[in-house]
C-alpha cells in the first residue's frame, strides 16, 4: 500500500476519533440531539471547505470548540451547585423536600431554567409565610399580655421566645400557629364577656344602692379592659356591693320595683299582668323576696330583648298616635286662626302626614305580629289585648271624642242663640277689613228706623223654646208726615233692665213689656 493511502486512512481514523470524542463531550454536558446534529453539520462544513482546511487547522478548530464546551460545562456545574445550596436552605426553612436533579451530570439550559423558577417560587413562599408568621406572632403576644398568660408549651416558647429566623415555616406550623391564635382570642373574648358582665352587675348594684358619684369614680380604672388583674378587681367590687345589698334589702327591692315598672311599661303590660306578680306588693323585705324580684327582672329583660323590635314598633306607633292627637286637638281649637308666621299651615301639613303614616305603621306591625303569633302559637298582647284590637279601640275612642266635642259645640251654639233671642247679643267690636268703607252712623240709624217702621205693630217672634208667642209692644207709626216715635234710642247703649238680673222665662211671659227695646240679632223689637 502506498504511503499516501496509509496517511489518508490514518486521517480518516483521526477524524472519526475526533467526532467520537465530540459526541462524548456533547453527551457529557447534556447537549440535546437536535443541537448535536447542528454541530455535526458545522464540522462537516469545515471538512468540506473550499480552502481545503488542513488536518492541523481542523484539529485546532476542534480543540477550540472543546475548550468552549468545557467552559460551558464548568459554568453550568457552578450554577447548579449554587441553586442546590439555595434550594437546600429554603427547603429546610419551609420543611419541604429538595429539588430532584442529577448532580453528577451537566444540566441542560432547560433544566437550569426550571431549577431557577423553582428556587424563585420557594423564595416567594418563604416571604409570604414569614409575613403571616410575624403577623400572627404579634397578635399572639398581645393576647398573652391581655390574658397575663406565660408560654407553657415548647411550641409557644418557640413562637414567642426564639429567633424568628429559626422558626420552621412549614404548613403544619402555620396551621398550628393559627389554631393557637384562635384559642387565645376565644379565651380573650370569654374574659371580656365575663368582665362586661361584672361591670353590668356593678352598675346595676350602684343604681340600686344609690352609690354616690364620687364613690363610683374611685373604681373607674377597672371599668375598662379585661386583663386578669382587672377581672379580679371587678369580682372584688361585685362581692363588696353584694354584701352591701344584703345590708340594704328594702332599698334594693324598691329600686328593683322601679325598674320592673319601667319594663312593664316597655312591654305594654296590662294591670292584670302587673298584679299577677304578687311579691311586688309584699312588704316583708327578705332575701327570698329579693330573689323573687331578681328572677322577675331577669325574665322581663329577656322577654323584652326577644321581642324588642315588636315593642319598639308599637312604641313608635304610640308616639305617632299621641302626636297625631295633639295636632287634632290644635285643629279643633278656634283660637288657632289668630296664628301668625305660617305655623297653622305647617301644623296642618304635619297632621295630614301623620294621618297617612299611621295606617302604614299599623299594616307593618300587623304583618310582623301575625308572623310572630304563628311562630309562638299565642297572641301578642298590648295592655292586655291584641294589638290590632287595641289600635281599633284607640281610633274608636278618638271618633267618639270628636263626636262628643262636636255635640258640645252644637249645644253651646244653641244655648248662645237662645240667650241672644231672649236677652240680645252682646255688642261686638267690628273687625277691620281692607277695602270696606266705614259705616255712617246716621245711615245705620235710618236703616234701623225704616226697618222697624215697616214692621207690623202686632208682629211676633217665636223663640226656640217653642209654644208661647211674645207680641212686640212697639207702638204703631203716626200718620204720614209726622216724626216717628222710637221705642228706644239708637245710641247703641242697652236700656237698663228692670227687676232682677236673673229674670226667667216665666217673668217674661207675665210682663211682656220687658221685651221692648231689646235687640234680637241686630234688630230692635
Amino acid at each position: 500500500m502506498r504511503r499516501s493511502e496509509v496517511l489518508a486512512e490514518e486521517s480518516i481514523v483521526c477524524l472519526q476519533k475526533a467526532l467520537n470524542h465530540l459526541r462524548e463531550i456533547w453527551e457529557l454536558i447534556g447537549i440535546p440531539e437536535d443541537q448535536r446534529l447542528q454541530r455535526t453539520e458545522v464540522v462537516k462544513k469545515h471538512i468540506k471547505e473550499e480552502g481545503e482546511t488542513t488536518i492541523l487547522q481542523l484539529e485546532k478548530d476542534l480543540r477550540t470548540q472543546v475548550e468552549l464546551m468545557r467552559k460551558q460545562k464548568k459554568e453550568r456545574k457552578q450554577e447548579l451547585k449554587l441553586l442546590q445550596e439555595q434550594d437546600q436552605e429554603l427547603c429546610e426553612i419551609l420543611c419541604m423536600p429538595r429539588y430532584d436533579i442529577d448532580s453528577a451530570s451537566v444540566p441542560s439550559l432547560e433544566e437550569l431554567n426550571q431549577f431557577r423558577q423553582h428556587v424563585t417560587t420557594l423564595r416567594e413562599t418563604k416571604a409570604s409565610r414569614r409575613e403571616e408568621f410575624v403577623s400572627i406572632k404579634r397578635q399572639i403576644i398581645l393576647c398573652m399580655e391581655e390574658l397575663d398568660h406565660t408560654p407553657d408549651t415548647s411550641f409557644e416558647r418557640d413562637v414567642v421566645c426564639e429567633d424568628e429566623d429559626a422558626f420552621c415555616l412549614s404548613l403544619e406550623n402555620i396551621a398550628t400557629l393559627q389554631k393557637l391564635l384562635r384559642q387565645l382570642e376565644m379565651r380573650k373574648s370569654q374574659n371580656e364577656a365575663v368582665c362586661e358582665g361584672l361591670r353590668a352587675q356593678i352598675r346595676e348594684l350602684w343604681d340600686r344602692l344609690q352609690i354616690p358619684e364620687e364613690e363610683r369614680e374611685a373604681v373607674a380604672t377597672i371599668m375598662s379592659g379585661s386583663k386578669a388583674k382587672v377581672r379580679k378587681a371587678l369580682q372584688l367590687e361585685v362581692d363588696r356591693l353584694e354584701e352591701l345589698k344584703m345590708q340594704n334589702m328594702k332599698k334594693v327591692i324598691e329600686a328593683i320595683r322601679v325598674e320592673l315598672v319601667q319594663y312593664w311599661d316597655q312591654c305594654f303590660y296590662s294591670q292584670e299582668q302587673r298584679q299577677a306578680f304578687a311579691p311586688f306588693y309584699a312588704e316583708d323585705y327578705t332575701e327570698n323576696l329579693l330573689q323573687l324580684h331578681d328572677a322577675e327582672i331577669v325574665q322581663l329583660k329577656n322577654y323584652y330583648e326577644v321581642h324588642k323590635e315588636l315593642f319598639e314598633g308599637v312604641q313608635k306607633w304610640e308616639e305617632t298616635w299621641r302626636l297625631f292627637l295633639e295636632f287634632e286637638r290644635k285643629a279643633s281649637d278656634p283660637n288657632r286662626f289668630t296664628n301668625r308666621g305660617g305655623n297653622l299651615l305647617k301644623e296642618e301639613k304635619q297632621r295630614a302626614k301623620l294621618q297617612k303614616m299611621l295606617p302604614k305603621l299599623e299594616e307593618e306591625l300587623k304583618a310582623r305580629i301575625e308572623l310572630w303569633e304563628q311562630e309562638h302559637s299565642k297572641a301578642f298582647m298590648v295592655n292586655g289585648q291584641k294589638f290590632m284590637e287595641y289600635v281599633a279601640e284607640q281610633w274608636e275612642m278618638h271618633r267618639l271624642e270628636k263626636e262628643r266635642a262636636k255635640q258640645e259645640r252644637q249645644l253651646k251654639n244653641k244655648k248662645q242663640t237662645e240667650t241672644e233671642m231672649l236677652y240680645g247679643s252682646a255688642p261686638r267690636t267690628p273687625s277691620k277689613r281692607r277695602g270696606l268703607a266705614p259705616n255712617t252712623p246716621g245711615k245705620a240709624r235710618k236703616l234701623n228706623t225704616t226697618t222697624m217702621s215697616n214692621a207690623t205693630a202686632n208682629s211676633s217672634i217665636r223663640p226656640i223654646f217653642g209654644g208661647t208667642i211674645y207680641h212686640s209692644p212697639v207702638s204703631r207709626l203716626p200718620p204720614s208726615g209726622s216724626k216717628p216715635v222710637a221705642a228706644s234710642t239708637c245710641s247703641g247703649k242697652k236700656t237698663p233692665r228692670t227687676g232682677r238680673h236673673g229674670a226667667n222665662k216665666e217673668n217674661l211671659e207675665l210682663n211682656g213689656s220687658i221685651l221692648s227695646a231689646r235687640t234680637f240679632k241686630g234688630f230692635q223689637i
